[in-house]
């Protein structure tokens, strides 16, 4: 196993930090890193926002929900879906951009912010530093646009809260290889009994850390998704001019 391997493979989410400063160095080498990956037809609808003022930062930790750790972290980054800029290319060649108002846009752009939130994070992680990512931004997109001062054809995907660890936390058990790996077809066989061994396994987990009111993996994620969890999520996208109708 080489570096970059083993390094990936520690991955664990980091929510104590240090203070201390990253400097604008590193920050330009991660997003750099980031920057670098590749993305759909080279439109490179993609945008980050780097937030480093206290005042913002605990205001997007509200809007997050209450995540002190984006307070407390000294840069957090919002990864952004953004077809503002290739918006521009169209009106500078003459056409109408059409592509946002599609669900196959919307996609286009989720899955390159995913693919620049990984590079960051394995950029980050070789530099010394800690991160978790942030789904919650989408919590209240809205007033996250506002604050954010975010045009037409944009939206704010995920945030990354990044600092220099305070401690080593645990790392989180993940399913078996076997659930996440489909050689040729996709196998529902064996699957709903792996589930169930590894609901043993977050159980035991859990306890550890002290977080065994959570019960384990498939009701923590079923209390979740029997919801829709973020609602103005659909509205605020119509809003930006992502009709989602094509």
């Amino acid at each position: 196993m080489n570096e970059t391997i083993r390094k990936i493979q520690d991955h664990r989410s980091i929510r104590n930090f240090l203070d201390q400063e990253i400097s604008e160095e590193t920050i330009n080498e991660i997003l750099k890193s980031a920057q670098a990956m590749p993305n759909s037809i080279n439109g490179q609808q993609t945008s980050v926002i780097v937030v480093k003022d206290k005042v913002k930062k605990a205001e997007i930790a509200k809007l997050a929900g209450g995540q002190k750790w984006i307070d407390d972290a000294p840069v957090f980054l919002v990864f952004i879906a953004d077809f503002y800029k290739t918006d521009l290319a169209a009106q500078k060649n003459d056409r109408q951009q059409i592509a946002h108002e599609s669900v196959e846009g919307i996609l286009a752009g989720a899955v390159d912010v995913g693919i620049n939130l990984g590079a960051a994070i394995i950029a980050a992680e070789s530099l010394g530093l800690g991160i978790v990512p942030i789904g919650g931004i989408r919590r209240s997109p809205d007033e996250m646009i506002t604050l954010l001062d975010l045009p037409q054809y944009t939206f704010p995907m995920a945030g990354l809260a990044m600092g220099y660890p305070s401690d080593h936390s645990h790392q989180k058990p993940r399913l078996p290889l076997n659930t996440f790996r489909h050689d040729e077809t996709y196998h529902t066989e064996g699957l709903r009994k792996t589930i169930d061994e590894y609901d043993e396994q977050m159980k035991d987990y859990l306890k550890e850390i002290g977080r065994e009111q959570e019960g384990n993996w498939s009701k923590a994620t079923s209390n979740i998704y029997q919801m829709v969890y973020y609602p103005k999520v659909y509205p605020v996208l119509k809003d930006q001019g992502f009709k989602n109708d094509k």
